[in-house]
């Protein structure tokens, strides 16, 4: 009897593997061994992307309240002490957008956290 070698299913499993590794350059998008590391370090990479993403936007959105509270005269740190102070629940991405999109309503923000501040120090001088 001939020797079974399950063709077709290893075949299959290979073109899967190469049809991931398409866009890659080289003998890692055309050969199978180099081609299955490589699509497996890109699966690696993809994973642990997928974590830093958020920290990467969360990095953007801080750098936008920053420049927008900047031009008007305060910092990151103490505008979102006032807006703690204030008991204003807004996060980031939504004061982010305010920032670039709608600057009235961002003043508004603005304002109020710039009040609170100011009756919190004063609070504070008073103690």
């Amino acid at each position: 009897m001939p020797r079974a070698t399950n063709g077709p299913a290893s075949r299959k499993r290979r073109k899967r593997i190469l049809l991931r590794a398409k866009g890659f350059r080289g003998f890692r998008s055309k050969l199978f061994r180099y081609a299955k590391d490589a699509v497996y370090k890109a699966w690696q990479y993809e994973y642990r992307d997928r974590k830093r993403r958020k920290g990467q936007f969360r990095r953007l959105w801080i750098a936008r309240i920053s420049a927008a509270v900047r031009d008007r005269g305060l910092t990151y740190s103490r505008f979102m002490e006032g807006l703690k102070a204030a008991d204003i629940d807004l996060d980031r991405k939504v004061l982010a957008d305010l920032a670039v999109s709608d600057e009235k309503a961002f003043d508004a923000i603005f304002a109020q956290a710039k009040k609170a501040i100011e009756a919190k120090d004063g609070a504070a001088l008073r103690a």
